[in-house]
């Protein structure tokens, strides 16, 4: 099964995406927007983004 994003309403009134992997699990959540559609703008910012972003390791 293919991952999803999901767009909800959070309990303080902002809108709000998750990325769900294929068995369900949450990889990545992404910040409050005003609006449903800024949420689901930024789901397509992430998969613009991720399409062809490599894995890179920073010493911390």
């Amino acid at each position: 099964m293919a991952g999803k994003f999901e767009v909800y309403q959070d309990k303080g009134g902002k809108f709000r995406f998750r990325l769900k992997a294929g068995n369900g699990e949450v990889v990545a959540v992404g910040e409050a927007y005003e609006t449903k559609s800024a949420a689901k703008a930024g789901c397509e910012a992430v998969q613009r983004a991720a399409s062809d972003a490599s894995v890179v390791e920073v010493d911390s």
